[in-house]
């Protein structure tokens, strides 16, 4: 990937509560085109790094740019740029997916075609149907549809397929990859280490509030390797959740 310059900047930021440190001097850059992950345990300070990153919560110190926006005084900037990803709760159950796309339109001030959005993530023949009656990958396929809805240079997507059946999870698994191809940037948080070696192009490894590593996810299994690491046990060239798809295939069932 021919880097240029990066699309998101973060030098030393830090956020600081009376009774902890969540965020601990932690610097990387995220560059155009990529898809970066954000991965660590509960609490380590990934989510609080998003949020500070899509203006949604102020930093104790420390430098953030967005596109060239700091983060200090250009909120609405920021925030014409990129498209977040709500969570589940957040959603009104007895819209129907085209009041609620007209809901995140207005809120843009933005004119959209409902059906190519809904066409992009495999939903425009749910269009008249009620959030409510969506399957777990279809509300998580709409979630995805509205962080288009502004045609954002970033999308942030945190913890996309939790909860997701290997067919659903695969089919986001795509959908992710074809958003990154349509030239837009992806930041991803996720608990399944399978996943952010499928997708991510670079991986930050966070603990405690603190960058532990950075790289490619390849780079990071060979620095492993090389320091002497073996598996327990022999690795076969495929896994469980393999046969399964090979059983059951791999398109997507709608409850």
């Amino acid at each position: 990937m021919d880097k240029g310059s990066p699309i998101i900047r973060v030098v030393n930021l830090r956020k600081q509560y009376p009774e902890i440190t969540a965020v601990d001097g932690i610097s990387f850059e995220v560059y155009k085109g990529e898809i970066f992950g954000l991965l660590g345990p509960n609490g380590a300070g990934k989510t609080t790094t998003l949020e500070i990153i899509e203006t949604l919560r102020p930093k104790s110190s420390g430098e953030v740019t967005v596109s060239g926006y700091s983060v200090d005084d250009n909120h609405n900037a920021i925030k014409q740029c990129i498209g977040v990803q709500l969570q589940a709760a957040n959603y009104y159950p007895n819209l129907t997916l085209s009041q609620l796309l007209d809901l995140f339109a207005g809120l843009y001030n933005a004119e959209i075609d409902k059906t190519q959005i809904l066409t992009l993530v495999g939903l425009q023949d749910r269009i008249k149907s009620k959030y409510k009656e969506l399957s777990g990958g279809q509300k998580q396929r709409f979630s995805i549809a509205t962080t288009l809805i502004n045609k954002p240079e970033i999308v942030f997507l945190d913890e996309p397929t939790t909860g997701l059946d290997p067919q659903a999870r695969r089919n986001l698994w795509e959908l992710i990859q074809q958003i990154r191809s349509d030239g837009t940037t992806v930041v991803i948080t996720t608990h399944y280490m399978d996943e952010a070696e499928e997708l991510c192009d670079r991986v930050a490894i966070i603990e405690k509030g603190k960058i532990i590593s950075l790289d490619t996810p390849s780079n990071l299994i060979d620095n492993l390797l090389a320091s002497g690491f073996k598996r327990k046990e022999h690795i076969k060239n495929a896994n469980l959740e393999d046969v399964f798809l090979s059983l059951t295939g791999h398109e997507l069932r709608e409850e």
